[in-house]
């Protein structure tokens, strides 16, 4: 039997006010012309269980603030509210209808959300994955929502005359397969989970295999054929590196008695001729810069000096000029009278005469300043002089003493140096020998843990494969009656419909698919009369029959939008479908639902079931004025 799974009502709640629809047939046709808002009620119905991403019309984001849908899930019936407010959207409310309490908010997406509550109802975990079953995939696999779920019970206007859970969608064949099977109880979570460990395992393996096919590589080049050998070969490399060590040891020892007393006099004498010569250079630099100093004080004083001599000759030029005439008032001074020794102009005694302005005290000091200047600067030349012979002197010891202290050791340690030196090569060779042969040992040493992890990777997946078609075997007898009876119904469905370009119509076992005419449904070309939504129909129909009749997490719901839009010219398949859903709700009274929205009913139609009419004047969400026919955007055509 299908899981108790049916919608009682819906409720919008406007800018306007409230609108409720409720459904307690087992059939509710939702019946009206094409604009007056039967595709947005359904739309929102899928908006409210938070399945996908929901095509809402205009007058849903304008003029809708919450959608309520009173829902039975199993034995439980829940009231759950959703905003279409952007950010009051992201949680729902849920209120427990039995007992009337109001439960934790759910959000649509993350931990704990809206999703989980579904799965958890239908039995299910929500942390189920969708491996790929065929080929060496090595992906886990996409996360099984409950809008997966719901795309087995919503059919959409958009799809119903293409398409059939998104199947020619080819990245998606495997959640859809999962579904089906999870649905059908033709495997559980457990065989899913192992799976997707197997398809994840190919990945590991693949990546071992890779790495250790890089690091054979590696050896390849290093000339090592297996482990073995390079052990061999690094005891080599060790062994020639101690015996270049014991040889420079030898070498170092012969060596000490060739530095005699007598070279190591001369090397003393060399010693502290270079240090006396640094020293004779860096006096000879003081010097140097002593004596610029004193040149450019020198010029300094001699400028001061002749400043000087300017201002005394000055003063002896003014004092041999005789006034005529007075500069300020240029009255005549030549008849007035004037004492000896006074100024003829303004009569005061004359304190300098030109000749002791000569010899003053500021002449004589700068004079005597030069002239200590120049002693200090003849003797720092004569003091830089001797430097500079010091200098050229130990240069010369220097030269003199290297070629003694050359000729002294050339024939005794350059040999012994020569054969110093290829020993150090020896040595160095082995130690970098030994190090690649180190480096080349950890390689072989990785390749054994990458060979073994890769070993035990394989008896892993090998065990869980094992498992999987242990667990697979004891469902393989209920596998082939639910494919047997799908079939079976499938075939009498497509018979009963009558649709005219059905010659023969079966099950593929593998895509869980109709076949039409010998060709799967994703494979096949279905033109005129409405012949793809008529095959959809019966196969949906088909499908929760039989599932009501077997133990299945089957949901015992069935939404369907717009099927007479393609089979406006199959009047009588329109009728026979009508007639095939009236069945299916007769023959179990409460175990299915179907919820169908078409522009009209067939001709003299009539029966047990809910009729729910909308018109221009009186649309689905009746609180909005609607804009008249042919002035809405229709959602059916939003991505066409």
């Amino acid at each position: 039997m299908t899981l108790n799974f049916r919608l009682h009502a819906l409720t919008l709640h406007t800018i306007e006010g409230a609108v409720s629809y409720d459904f307690e047939s087992d059939l509710t046709v939702l019946e009206g012309p094409t604009g007056v808002g039967k595709t947005t009620l359904l739309e929102l119905v899928k908006y409210a269980f938070a399945a996908g991403e929901a095509r809402l019309a205009t007058v849903a984001t304008e003029a809708v603030n919450d959608v309520a849908i009173d829902i039975l899930v199993g034995g439980d019936e829940y009231l759950i509210t959703r905003s279409l407010d952007a950010a009051k959207s992201k949680n729902v409310r849920i209120v427990d209808k039995r007992t009337g309490e109001r439960l934790p908010d759910r959000p649509v997406d993350g931990e704990a959300s809206l999703n989980t509550f579904f799965l958890e109802k239908l039995g299910l975990p929500d942390d189920i994955k969708a491996p790929a079953q065929k080929g060496k995939s090595t992906k886990a696999g996409s996360r099984v929502t409950f809008g997966d779920i719901f795309k087995f019970v919503y059919i959409p206007q958009y799809a119903i005359n293409r398409d059939i859970a998104d199947s020619r969608e080819g990245y998606y064949d495997p959640k859809r397969k999962a579904v089906f099977e999870l649905l059908f109880k033709l495997t559980d979570p457990g065989i899913l989970s192992m799976q997707s460990r197997v398809n994840v395992l190919n990945g590991e393996i693949d990546s071992a295999d890779a790495h250790l096919n890089t690091i054979l590589e590696f050896l390849n080049d290093s000339n090592t054929s297996s482990r073995e050998e390079v052990e061999q070969k690094l005891e080599e490399a060790v062994a020639e590196q101690e015996a270049a060590k014991e040889e420079l040891n030898s070498l170092r020892e012969e060596l000490d008695p060739v530095i005699d007393r007598q070279t190591q006099t001369y090397r003393d004498l060399l010693t502290d001729a270079e240090r006396s010569l640094a020293e004779a250079r860096a006096t000879a630099q003081d010097l140097a810069r002593e004596r610029d100093e004193i040149g450019l004080e020198q010029r300094r004083v001699k400028g001061d000096h002749a400043r000087l001599e300017r201002m005394r000759d000055a003063g002896a030029r003014l004092a041999n000029i005789e006034f005529s005439v007075c500069p300020r008032c240029m009255q005549s001074l030549s008849n007035r009278p004037v004492e000896e020794d006074r100024c003829r102009l303004c009569l005061q005694p004359d304190p300098i005469s030109p000749e002791q302005a000569a010899d003053s005290y500021e002449l004589q000091q700068l004079e005597l300043q030069l002239d200590e200047m120049d002693a200090q600067r003849e003797a720092t030349e004569q003091q830089l002089e001797k430097a500079q012979r010091a200098i050229v002197d130990r240069e010369s010891l220097i030269e003199r003493l290297t070629g003694i202290l050359e000729v002294r050791t050339s024939e005794r340690v350059t040999p012994r140096l020569q054969a110093f030196s290829d020993a150090s090569d020896r040595l160095a060779t082995a130690r970098t020998r030994q190090e690649n042969f180190e480096v080349a040992l950890q390689q072989w040493d990785r390749v054994g843990d990458i060979a073994r992890q890769v070993r035990e990777l394989r008896s892993e997946q090998d065990r869980l494969k094992a498992s999987i078609a242990t667990r697979k075997a004891t469902l393989a007898v209920h596998r082939d009656s639910v494919f047997a009876r799908i079939e079976e119904e499938f075939r009498e469905t497509v018979a009963n419909l009558g649709i005219a370009t059905v010659e023969s119509a079966g099950f593929d076992r593998e895509n869980y698919l109709p076949i039409i005419n010998g060709k799967v449904f994703t494979k096949t070309l279905m033109s005129g009369g409405g012949s793809m939504t008529a095959t959809q129909i019966a196969y949906w129909v088909s499908l929760i029959t039989v599932a009501r009749e077997m133990d299945t997490r089957y949901p015992s719901m069935l939404i369907i939008d717009g099927p007479r839009l393609a089979l406006n010219t199959a009047i009588e398949t329109c009728a026979a479908i009508y007639r095939r859903l009236l069945k299916g709700v007769q023959e179990d009274p409460g175990a299915v639902q179907f919820l169908v929205s078409d522009n009209e009913l067939p001709d003299d139609w009539d029966g047990d079931f809910e009729r729910i009419k909308f018109d221009y004047p009186n649309p689905t969400v009746a609180t909005i004025r609607h804009p008249g026919e042919g002035q809405v955007d229709l959602i059916a055509s939003v991505d066409e």
